[in-house]
């Protein structure tokens, strides 16, 4: 989604958001069970094709993984990019025409923000947004899960942030949520921002896991009553789509 681009200046990870697995489900099928920040289970996210080669993680802000504009990442980086990239053939069983597909395991520890703009019938354009970061598996992990969906595409592990209510009570329901299996995949904490940016376009946000203290709409918005989600649907309906205006 081109929104969190224009906000951060960096790539973004494209993904299908693929596959939920559960602790249990983890555990099942390597005798491993996720603990910390995964241990709520986590989403596959994995590309049919290939990807950004910053997704891989390894650029660096405070020697923490992170995405950078283009005009900061330095030849050693870029370097590292490629170093941990493969290029695989494409499955046949797929894509009969052949080609190739970049093949890498994004780093864990990188703060991202999962975002998708949806066209809904009867409504017009609804944005989700899912902050949260990237995971590491140990590699024993990772081999067997990734092989569940297809090994020559890039993947990237998700845990989204959860808040204990709605969408985000548990990790499988984000995914259940979600509006079909792609993400645009930011670098940070941006879901703030693509608020702000989806009210001046007159775009209601259906789904987020923000800190209501975080959000900053026009005054107008509160016109519209205390419901802020609510609210966010009939300001933009009243006011009518900005995009697409000569």
């Amino acid at each position: 989604m081109l929104f969190g681009h224009l906000i951060t200046g960096t790539a973004q990870i494209f993904s299908d958001v693929r596959t939920y697995w559960s602790p249990e489900a983890v555990q099942r099928v390597t005798g491993w069970r996720p603990a910390g920040e995964a241990a709520g289970g986590f989403i596959h996210l994995i590309n049919s094709g290939a990807t950004t080669l910053d997704g891989t993680g390894k650029q660096r802000r405070g020697g923490v993984p992170a995405m950078k504009p283009y005009w900061e990442v330095t030849p050693q980086e870029a370097a590292s990019c490629l170093d941990a990239t493969s290029w695989r053939y494409a499955s046949l069983g797929y894509f009969r025409g052949g080609g190739y597909s970049s093949d890498f395991l994004t780093e864990g520890g990188m703060s991202v923000t999962m975002s998708r703009l949806n066209l809904v019938k009867g409504l017009g354009p609804v944005l989700q947004i899912a902050e949260g970061a990237t995971a590491t598996l140990p590699s024993e992990v990772h081999d067997k899960l990734d092989l569940r969906t297809d090994p020559t595409w890039p993947t990237t592990w998700f845990v989204p942030r959860l808040t204990g209510k709605g969408p985000f009570k548990d990790v499988y329901s984000v995914m259940a949520a979600w509006g079909a299996n792609h993400g645009a995949i930011s670098y940070g904490h941006i879901g703030a921002d693509l608020v702000s940016l989806a009210s001046m376009l007159r775009i209601p946000v259906c789904m987020h896991n923000l800190d209501e203290a975080s959000i900053f709409r026009p005054s107008y918005w509160s016109a519209m009553g205390m419901d802020a989600e609510g609210a966010d649907y009939r300001a933009c309906a009243a006011l009518g789509p900005l995009y697409g205006r000569k």
